[in-house]
């Protein structure tokens, strides 16, 4: 039996909390002994055990709510479509309205103040402390929500800079400067969820159209309007979630990366020119984020051409990174099409990414190749190499490195080739067809 979005979403909200407060446990007992005394041990295994009993209470009284919400129950109906969660186990936690209510307003209160008083004792609780992320939205009215998100993206930037609270300048400063990021990022996410909604709301109204003129086959018409919606949805969640993991998410390594270089730091000047590093990513960050939301090219290509906006790409990696880069054009010069050039330039983007963060090079090549009727992009490290064999496959919303890259290759009717062997580096080649601007 296939599993829905929903039903996924909504084994997370019922299983997650149990498995993140176990994890960050774990871990933060691990480093107990480094950053508590005794009696905040004690403290924190109190509040452990509080959070587990509020999570369990939070789990019997939401198949209740959802009992006695008013909704009819449609479980005995076997042959009608299931277009919307129903109260089976699997789906508690899906439907907004049981959630909406004094008992979900009161366990978000309990279980942000319990987080926050976690991570104030061993900053390693903020992994239990993120769910704020996910639950605002959903437990909240909207102008309660914004606060519960700020509540938690303070959580979240005193871990990130060291625990709370800060015990000098410079953490300080770390805390502020990663209290603005988490904010910023649940800005741009928020914005994202809602043009999503307005999208989905566009679908909705179209699938109404259908309904009336369709009226004359229930059967064929419910069909098609659950495929038509789970179609559209599905492909806007997928390109929002490869444009969030191409833009935002390396924005925000980057941006962590200066900021950790800044909380060790002794020199103001050097930790000046980090913070400001840090924000010019942030702002670039925010700015690829409203393109990807309005679906437009990279901003690297609104002013340049691909070989000048990888040219830049590629040297602004390398002065990041420290990792000695070369850029190279080989052929003829083609003005191309804004798809093709986006799709390359993504890819080379995710490459460098990969690369960083996994290869330990010191040295790489990109290489963009004008071949008669096909443009070649191959990038190059010299670093530890992997079994392409054992990438696991993409399977839902997982996925968006080599995958992403050959997901965004065959939409254009290209391809993505990878070679490497462990510690003889990595080579990665995307062709693509030469379709020219018009």
């Amino acid at each position: 039996m296939t599993t829905t979005v929903e039903e996924r979403w909504a084994q997370f909200f019922r299983y997650g909390p149990y498995a993140l407060l176990g994890l960050a446990t774990l871990i933060s007992a691990a480093a107990a002994d480094a950053v508590m005394t005794r009696r905040e041990m004690y403290a924190a295994a109190g509040m452990v055990v509080a959070a587990l009993a509020l999570q369990g209470w939070w789990t019997r009284a939401v198949p209740r709510l959802l009992a006695t919400d008013g909704t009819p129950d449609r479980s005995a109906d076997h042959d009608a479509p299931r277009t919307e969660p129903t109260c089976d186990t699997a789906d508690v936690g899906v439907r907004v309205l049981p959630e909406r209510s004094t008992a979900g307003y009161v366990y978000f209160v309990l279980r942000t103040a319990l987080a926050f008083a976690l991570t104030w004792l061993n900053p390693f609780f903020a992994i239990y402390a993120c769910l704020g992320y996910f639950e605002a939205g959903r437990l909240l009215p909207p102008r309660a929500a914004r606060a519960g998100l700020v509540v938690t993206a303070v959580t979240m930037a005193g871990s990130q800079s060291g625990g709370l609270p800060p015990a000098s300048v410079m953490n300080w400063v770390a805390f502020g400067a990663l209290f603005l990021v988490n904010t910023v990022l649940v800005i741009v996410m928020s914005h994202l969820e809602i043009k999503e909604a307005e999208k989905v709301k566009e679908r909705a109204e179209t699938i109404a159209a259908l309904e009336k003129a369709l009226a004359e086959n229930a059967a064929l018409h419910a069909q098609l309007v659950v495929q038509a919606r789970e179609a559209g949805v599905a492909d806007e969640r997928r390109r929002l979630a490869a444009e969030i993991h191409d833009t935002i998410a390396q924005g925000l390594t980057g941006i962590i990366a200066q900021l950790q270089v800044v909380a060790s730091a002794t020199d103001p000047d050097l930790a000046r020119a980090h913070l400001d590093r840090a924000q010019a990513l942030a702002r670039q960050s925010l700015g690829e984020a409203r393109r990807s939301v309005q679906n437009l090219s990279p901003a690297a290509l609104e002013h340049a051409t691909l070989p000048e906006a990888l040219r830049r790409t590629v040297d602004e990696w390398s002065e990041r990174t420290g990792v000695t880069a070369r850029f190279t054009v080989t052929g003829s010069e083609e003005p191309l099409h804004e798809e093709v050039a986006a799709t390359l330039l993504r890819i080379a983007q995710e490459a460098l990414a990969n690369a960083a963060k996994h290869a330990d090079a010191t040295r790489a090549g990109v290489t963009l190749s004008y071949m008669g009727d096909e443009v070649t992009l191959d990038i190059r490290d010299d670093g530890r190499g992997f079994d392409p064999g054992t990438v696991p496959p993409c399977t839902g919303t997982r996925g968006f490195g080599l995958h992403g890259m050959r997901a965004r290759a065959e939409r254009i009717a290209g391809t993505v080739a990878v070679e490497s062997e462990a510690g003889q580096g990595t080579a990665i080649s995307a062709r693509v067809p030469l379709v020219r601007h018009d």
